[in-house]
């Protein structure tokens, strides 16, 4: 059995920490309304006295190149995203990724416990002992003390920099981390 990528969408995929009048080299640019983001979105503006505001579509930089990146992966792929099954419908295509499997969160997101991200536990749990890599940029030290304290199978937790995304060393990073697995 290969391991999981749990991959996250904004970091990663979508470097939105970059400057915001500069684009990253090999990136484009998209405009998305994903149904939850718009509504989250409306339903801020309303509480801020702005109820009847249109609603701007995101700005998402994505790398075509990113997909076929991930595809040569020995890897099966997995949304570890807040965009859920949104992912499927709007990054993936962009992409020329399948439909791809996608974690759910828990709601109301947990508060983050001693320095531990909200996702950790549900992605250790979704992943019930499965040997793993995940590439978020919110990971820290604490995540990877968690993980390897309720995890049983092996795990790579990558910080992604959300000013740059997926690099080339990220990849062989990740390529080099699956073959140590013996797959």
């Amino acid at each position: 059995m290969r391991p999981l990528l749990l991959l996250d969408v904004d970091g990663p995929l979508n470097p939105y920490g970059a400057k915001r009048t500069r684009r990253p080299d090999g990136y484009t640019t998209y405009r998305m309304s994903p149904p939850t983001w718009a509504a989250e979105m409306r339903y801020w503006m309303s509480a801020n006295g702005m109820p009847h505001k249109r609603v701007k579509p995101l700005r998402v930089w994505l790398n075509a190149d990113h997909g076929r990146a991930l595809r040569a992966l020995p890897f099966d792929l997995v949304w570890a995203t807040t965009w859920q099954h949104e992912a499927n419908e709007f990054i993936g295509p962009v992409l020329g990724l399948p439909e791809l499997p996608v974690i759910g969160w828990p709601e109301p997101r947990p508060e983050p416990d001693g320095g531990v991200f909200w996702k950790t536990p549900a992605i250790t749990e979704w992943a019930a002992g499965r040997p793993f890599a995940w590439v978020d940029d919110q990971i820290t030290a604490a995540d990877g003390a968690w993980v390897e304290r309720h995890h049983e199978g092996p795990a790579l937790l990558l910080t992604i920099d959300p000013g740059t995304g997926l690099r080339d060393r990220d990849f062989a990073l990740l390529a080099d981390w699956a073959a140590e697995q013996g797959r």
